[in-house]
Parts: structure tokens; sequence; C-alpha cells
């Protein structure tokens, strides 16, 4: 570590110390490393592109952050002064298009493979492909400790007013950035004990977490973890369907989405009262103002909800959203001390399922780019890999979009293929059912398609009559 080349250094929110934690504990698996491949279609100027990104890493302390644990009582962020833009070019032209394919795949392996030496100087690096004449294949490789979902896009948006500028010869005026150090100082002087009667009074009941199907519990630990991911388009209806009922009922998508996931859990765990987690923003009010700040803000909350199949969908679901509002103003508060708080055993999970509202518009920064770019293949997803990686052993993820995406990310020793079809499929019907019967009770909601439904009473019927 070259001192003079130190700006800053200062403690770890308590997020980054969970994600240090699991980062080191198991490396081999490539949690929080997270792969951003699309394509672009045009004359790129690359001199313009390396300074434009330059330019980003220079406006944001975070991203000139690394980590260091060892002989230290407490771990330390090191923000850098100067730090060069990582990016590598590669020249792929004289390969043909089904050598591109397995070659990009082979690399985008050994990406994340490669994954990142965590006291290093920047946590991300930029890969730029050429494919052919005014064809590029870009990938933004990144670590979950320095940048979350939500910054994702205000990084991106910042790289394509640099970028046109700089093409075009003109000055961009950004406004100032907020450096992370200001999230720190934030949290430490929040109120510890008014989070802990909140969270205490949340769970209070709650003694085990909702547990879900195993298929060997007893040779977990001698199995390696392998994650493997599923995912489903839901159709344009259904997806304006949701909106539509959202708004006419003044409730979030994430509430619609979280409220799905409680009745399926509450349904195969044969329980009214069920056990999830979700993730928060985690961004602070007092913090939001028209200057971006970059870095780790997002949290993982439990929610603990009453699943009465006697209950009015529509009066539980404004019940859920109201239990979500209460929560935020304490949702800066680190997951282990919650647990600690809960009368769930230290032994146990708080929860084994989590669900994530993807709402970040990474992909409307780059499809509204006017430049002299176009976007191809913009997308959240590698085509090689799950996106979004957890150390649970379930996580569902939502992503908008004209068709809504639901993507199961799941530890592959727990669950096999056939029982997350089936739980994909039982939440895009249950989904269905609850635009097309909104005024219905908990329990009259279905998880058989129409089809099956016609089945099921007739062979209701059938019995009956062999009993008559």
């Amino acid at each position: 570590m070259k001192t003079e080349n130190i700006e800053d250094i200062y403690e770890l929110s308590p997020i980054e110390k969970g994600i240090l934690f699991h980062s080191l504990y198991t490396p081999e698996f490539g949690i929080y490393f997270f792969q951003m491949p699309f394509v672009f279609r045009g004359h790129l100027n690359l001199t313009a592109f390396e300074q434009a990104w330059q330019q980003v890493i220079e406006r944001h302390t975070i991203l000139r952050t690394g980590f260091y644990w060892e002989d230290i009582n407490k771990p330390q962020q090191v923000v850098y002064r100067q730090v060069r833009v990582p990016l590598e070019q590669q020249d792929w032209r004289d390969i043909d298009l089904e050598s591109q394919q397995e070659q990009l795949k082979s690399f985008l392996e050994s990406d994340r493979k490669r994954g990142f030496d965590l006291s290093q100087e920047c946590l991300m690096r930029l890969t730029l492909i050429c494919l052919s004449e005014d064809f590029y294949q870009f990938i933004w490789s990144r670590h979950f400790l320095i940048i979350d979902g939500w910054s994702v896009p205000l990084v991106l948006k910042e790289f394509v007013q640099l970028y046109e500028g700089l093409c075009q010869g003109e000055n961009v005026s950004l406004v100032p950035s907020i450096p992370y150090r200001k999230y720190i100082d934030w949290l430490q002087k929040q109120d510890i004990a008014s989070a802990e009667t909140f969270w205490r009074q949340t769970l209070s009941g709650l003694k085990t977490p909702t547990f879900l199907k195993y298929l060997d519990v007893e040779n977990l630990s001698s199995q390696k973890e392998i994650y493997e991911e599923q995912r489903i388009y839901l159709s344009p209806a259904t997806t304006d369907a949701l909106q539509s009922l959202a708004r006419q009922h003044h409730l979030t998508l994430s509430t619609l989405f979280q409220g799905a996931w409680a009745i399926l859990l509450s349904r195969y765990s044969c329980e009214n009262q069920v056990v999830y987690g979700c993730t928060v923003a985690g961004r602070p009010i007092e913090l939001v103002t028209e200057e971006p700040i970059i870095g780790l803000f997002v949290n993982t909350l439990p929610v603990w909800v009453n699943v009465n199949p006697e209950q009015s969908l529509l009066v539980w679901l404004k019940q859920l959203q109201e239990q979500l509002v209460e929560m935020r103003q304490y949702e800066w508060t680190p997951l282990v001390d919650i647990q600690g708080w809960s009368e769930v055993p230290r032994s146990l999970p708080l929860f084994e399922s989590i669900l994530v509202y993807e709402n970040a518009p990474i992909d409307r920064v780059l499809r509204d780019w006017q430049g002299s770019l176009e976007v191809e293949n913009a997308t959240i997803f590698s085509n090689s890999s799950s996106f979004y990686k957890t150390n649970y052993p379930i996580a569902i993820a939502v992503y908008p979009g004209s068709n809504f995406c639901i993507g199961i990310d799941y530890d592959f020793r727990r669950f096999d293929t056939a029982t997350i079809t089936g739980i994909l499929q039982h939440f895009e019907i249950l989904l269905q059912d609850i635009v097309t019967h909104p005024e219905a009770n908990l329990k009259d909601l279905s998880l058989l398609t129409s089809k099956q439904q016609h089945l099921a009473s007739k062979l209701e019927k059938e019995v009956a009559f062999n009993f008559v």
C-alpha cells in the first residue's frame, strides 16, 4: 500500500462487513461477483470511452476503494487518490460468429473465476471486445462491496453524459458527488436502541424460520455449494394487469410480488405465519439529494407476515404494504443485530428465502442513450450464469419491463430442477389469479391453471358420485 496515494481510511458499514465476511469465507463460489454484458453498435470513440470511465472513477470515492482486514482490529476501507481505469481491449474480428459466441462464454466463465483481490485499488474492471467493424461486446464486472443495484444506473448515466460530451468536444457539468464516507458518518449517529425496540416488537413470537424443502439435509455440509438459476417471463397482458391493479389500489409492485411469495410460502409450509427476507434500497431520506452518492446501501430485512386465509386479498395487501413502510425507518439496521434480537436460535437462519424487486432503471438509461452508439442486449443477466447470487438457499428476483421477469437462484443441493420449475409455475398462476380475482379471500386464490381446476373439479364430482 503506497501511503502517498491514500486519500482516506474509515471503517466499513455493517452491510459491507457482512459481504466481506461471506466473500472471504466462500471465495470459490463467486458470491457477490456481478457481470453486466451488453453490445455497442456504431462508431465507438475509444479515447472518449476510456476517458469517460476514468472521470467516473475520479468522481466517486467508492470506485477507488480497497478493503483491508489482516493484522488489524477492525476491517477498514482505503480510498486512493489516483486509480487508472481497468479497461482491457480485445480484437476478435478474425473469429467467426459461432466461435465468438463460444469464446465469449469461455471468457465470462474465466472472468468470474478470476474474481477480485478485495484489497486492490478498484473492485471493478471493464472489457471491450471488437467483434466486427463498429460492433463491440462490453462487459462490466464488479464486486458488490462497492456498488449496489441502485448505484448502477447512476454510474451508467454519468458515463453516457461524459462520453457524449467528450465525443462532441463539450465540457459536461455534473453536480458534485458525495463521498461514501458521509453515509458511514450518518450510520454512526443512528439510535441503535430504538431500532432494537422496534425489531424485538416486530419479531416477537417468531421462533423458527419458514423451512423449505431439502433434498438431502444430512449431507449438506459435505457437498459443494452449487447455485443454478431458472427464470420465466410473464405475458404482456399479465404485466399490464399487475401494473393496473397496483395503480388502482395504490399498491407498489414490490408489495404485490412480496404478497404472492408470502402466500406461496404459506401454502408450501402449511403455516399461516411465514417469514422471508426482502431487499430494501437502504438510502436514507436525509442523504437523498440532487447530488449522486454511489456505494453499497442495499440491505436485507426479515418480513414476518400473517397469511390469514379468511382475509380479503386487497385488505391483506394494504396491511402488508403498511408493514413494509413502517420498516423503512429502521431499514439501515444490520441483519446480524436483528437476528440477535429475535427469538430464533443463533444456530438457525432468520429466513431461508429472499425476494428482490429490482426496480433500478438500468435498462432505461441504456435504451434512452441518444448518441452515436446503439445499445443492444442491454440486460442485467449474464448469458452463462445467474446474475443475482446470494448465500441464501433460494432467492427470487423480479425484473420490471414490458414483460415482468421472475428469476429464481437456488442452491442445487437443496432443490432439484423440477421443484424450482413448479415454484415458478405456481408463482405465475397465482399472479394471474390475483389480477383476475382481486376481491377474493386468500384461501380462494388458486395455484392451478383453469384446465387443472376443471380436471380437479371433474375428479371431485366423480369421487362424490362413486360414494353415493
